[in-house]
């Protein structure tokens, strides 16, 4: 005859959750127990470290060497405001006939603008032959004829 009380009832702890078992102390309960504790260390782990400088910035300051974008040069930015005034046009309107902002002619024309070829091109269909110096298309002997 089997009764009640010979069924066997097993009764477990529940598993600690993964932050219980990073306390420390879980961890030296873990070490009197003798049970394998692995370790590792990350790489700024809880840090914001995406602003912090990097090994190499003191090779960088030491590089003596000037890293710059070239810019419109002095010459063809004065000869965009001369072209420009010519016409009668303020920076917003030349800006307006070539499609582009009016801070893109204030850079070109105070010689900030990293040249862009397609800007360059609107500026000179939009200026005609008043960007083009008159001897650009001669050859230097016939220059020094004249």
């Amino acid at each position: 005859m089997a009764s009640v009380d010979d069924d066997v009832i097993v009764l477990r702890k529940r598993q600690p959750k993964a932050s219980q078992m990073k306390s420390v102390q879980a961890i030296n309960a873990a070490q009197r127990q003798g049970l394998e504790i692995e370790t590792s260390k990350k790489y700024a782990a809880g840090q914001n470290k995406q602003h912090v400088a990097a090994k190499n910035t003191a090779v960088l300051d030491r590089e003596t060497e000037e890293l710059r974008h070239e810019t419109v040069g002095h010459d063809i930015s004065r000869l965009i405001q001369q072209g420009r005034q010519a016409k009668g046009w303020t920076q917003k309107d030349l800006a307006t006939q070539i499609s582009e902002k009016q801070q893109v002619v204030n850079e070109y024309e105070s010689g900030k603008a990293i040249p862009n070829q397609a800007v360059l091109a609107k500026l000179e269909r939009a200026l005609a032959d008043l960007m083009r110096p008159r001897n650009t298309g001669q050859s230097a002997a016939s220059e020094q004829s004249q």
